[in-house]
């Protein structure tokens, strides 16, 4: 021991020299390259893990038939899938290319860091560069959908009434929003005004399509939109493309047809509901038809909007309405009572009753349900049944395999 040697303080101790062959002396260096190699790919996930959703830039390093690898620097490498490019984009080694940073996976070998360039979000990113109001908060990108490499569209709203907001992502002629399409090999972008009113907002996203009239289905989430006979193409887009994307920036199914189309299922449907109305209320045509164009669809709702809703009906008075709303739940009470005896009527074949291991209370619960010959329950899948009656799965699968058994023997017969 050093009698010199301080507290924290360092204490050299000679060694022998080791004797390494030249495998040994091999095996040591690879070791080494190795675990360096092994430090260096955890290093690139750690500085890229909270990086995920953002675009990035790098040089192409090389091209292959499963996709595309961007020398990111500092010993980074990106992956972007041949799926995940934009199709028919030339791409070649040494090009300068963006793409979306989108997961990063801890792997021993391969690629670390994938990313796309088709995605909607890698569009939006790219009009946080192109436009500077986008980036700043002036402007938000409230939605974006893509066909990639064919076309686009995104919808935009300003935060102040002094900016355009379209003006804004279009650029002066046409120059931030062609500088977007010359990265994306030409896609076509059309830039949306967004509207808190839905059915002004899918107007907006159908241009460059005119849109005549629209019928807004709150309960089924859908629209119809009516155009001009001779705009119907250019509505519907090639292959559908128009229309597509407009739904999907929307949030909404949309229906699209001729004026003339839209007119005739309107008629339609209103001829429906007024004999709807005047055979379950008792009333006559005036009065389903004044139901019909204050926008009433089902007895439902005549008998539990509020009664001020009714009133207010320039053709409605109270004694009026207080009928109307008694009619409608008694038609409804009625439909109740009428679905409950069927479903109490239903009784199982006895082909079901008499099937091996077969439970007289579950064959009635099953019929309740629709399953009333043994060929029923054969149909079923075992998850179906356990739907229906929590039991045994085993149980219930004996049960479907014994109602089958019919079905082989018929086989073995033919």
């Amino acid at each position: 021991v050093d009698e010199n040697a301080e507290p924290s303080g360092y204490v050299e101790v000679p060694m022998e020299s080791v004797e390494f062959g030249r495998i040994a002396a091999q095996t040591a260096k690879q070791v080494i390259v190795q675990k360096v190699r092994e430090a260096e790919r955890e290093q690139v996930v750690e500085e890229y893990q909270e990086r995920e959703g953002e675009m990035l830039s790098g040089l192409v390093k090389r091209v292959d038939r499963n996709g595309v690898y961007i020398d990111l620097g500092g010993n980074a490498e990106g992956f972007v899938a041949r799926e995940q490019m934009v199709p028919r984009e030339p791409v070649r080694p040494q090009d300068r290319i963006k793409a979306l940073l989108t997961e990063v996976r801890s792997e021993p070998r391969g690629p670390q860091l994938f990313m796309t360039r088709t995605s909607p979000q890698f569009l939006v990113e790219l009009f946080k560069i192109e436009v500077p109001e986008v980036g700043q908060g002036l402007i938000d990108i409230l939605g974006a959908a893509r066909d990639p490499g064919l076309r686009a569209k995104i919808a935009v709203r300003s935060n102040d009434n002094r900016i355009d907001a379209v003006g804004a992502c279009v650029g002066m002629r046409g120059s931030r929003v062609q500088a977007v399409s010359n990265e994306l090999a030409g896609e076509r972008v059309d830039i949306i005004l967004y509207d808190d009113n839905a059915a002004q907002f899918v107007v907006n996203a159908m241009s460059p399509a005119e849109v005549v009239s629209i019928v807004v289905d709150e309960d089924k989430h859908s629209m119809d939109i009516a155009v001009e006979e001779d705009k119907l193409s250019q509505a519907i887009g090639r292959g559908g493309q128009n229309i597509r994307l407009a739904s999907e920036l929307t949030g909404w199914e949309l229906n699209v047809m001729t004026a003339a189309d839209a007119e005739e299922k309107s008629e339609s449907e209103t001829r429906v509901l007024i004999e709807l109305f005047s055979k379950q209320l008792d009333v006559d045509e005036e009065v389903s038809l004044i139901l019909v164009q204050e926008g009433f669809s089902t007895i439902e709702e005549v008998a539990y909007v509020p009664a001020s809703e009714l009133v207010a009906i320039e053709e409605f008075d109270e004694d009026i309405v207080d009928e109307l709303r008694s009619r409608a739940r008694d038609v409804l009470l009625t439909q109740a009572i009428v679905q409950e005896e069927k479903i109490d009527e239903v009784e199982p074949a006895e082909d079901l009753l008499s099937l091996e291991g077969m439970e007289k209370g579950l064959a009635f619960l099953l019929a309740s349900k629709g399953v009333v010959t043994r060929e029923d329950l054969a149909e079923l899948a075992t998850d179906d049944l356990l739907e229906i009656h929590e039991m045994d799965e085993e149980l219930a699968a004996a049960l479907i395999m014994k109602a089958r058994a019919h079905w082989f023997e018929e086989e073995q017969q033919a």
